[in-house]
């Protein structure tokens, strides 16, 4: 699988690709989790009501987590505050103008927001998996690792991580492979980890 054709080269890994801090955008086709609170989130830090004796805590309404879609213009429909266009800006920034909007609403209005489709795919010798990004900067070996980590049937020195266009070949066998390899992640990538073939067993 992905078996690299004649004269095949890997792109090389720029230093952005290892080392960046950076903070996803809001994209369309994204699927986002909100949750808004009153009282600049009390509910959050105080789910028995125990700071305010007297008051009665505010329940959570929604059993059922909500995601809600990004559409192809970049417009989300939330409840109370409609269609607004989040597209292109991080989620602390869409988180910022969501609390402006629900303040309208609720007293010192808090808002979460979560993305509900991050994810890379893991391939090859640890079998197929979907791994979400719960974290916006994890790098190749955090992923592996929630993938069980590296089998004896791995070859350590064939990692392939295809991103768009692209095809990056890596060697985490030695530290040298390590250091130059252990890239960033990014949503959608698909890492193939090469199996090491036992024909007589096959």
């Amino acid at each position: 699988m992905f078996k690299p054709g004649e004269g095949f080269q890997s792109d090389p890994i720029q230093q952005e690709a290892l080392s960046i801090e950076k903070n996803y955008l809001i994209q369309k086709n994204d699927y986002l989790i909100l949750d808004v609170y009153s009282n600049q989130g009390e509910r959050l830090i105080d789910p028995n009501a125990e700071l305010t004796s007297g008051q009665p805590g505010m329940t959570n309404s929604a059993d059922k987590e909500f995601t809600y879609l990004v559409d192809p213009n970049g417009i989300v429909k939330l409840p109370m505050v409609g269609e607004l266009k989040l597209e292109g800006i991080t989620l602390r920034q869409a988180e910022e103008i969501l609390q402006e909007q629900y303040k309208k609403y609720y007293k010192e209005a808090f808002v979460r927001l979560a993305y509900a489709n991050k994810r890379v795919v893991v391939m090859g010798s640890v079998g197929g998996q979907v791994i979400p990004l719960m974290n916006q900067n994890t790098n190749l070996v955090e992923i592996l690792a929630l993938a069980k980590g590296l089998t004896n049937d791995s070859k350590a020195h064939n990692i392939r991580v295809l991103r768009s266009n692209q095809v990056f070949l890596i060697d985490l066998s030695t530290i040298e492979g390590f250091k130059s390899g252990n890239m960033i992640v990014e949503p959608g990538d698909i890492i193939y980890v090469e199996p090491v073939r036992r024909p007589l067993s096959e």
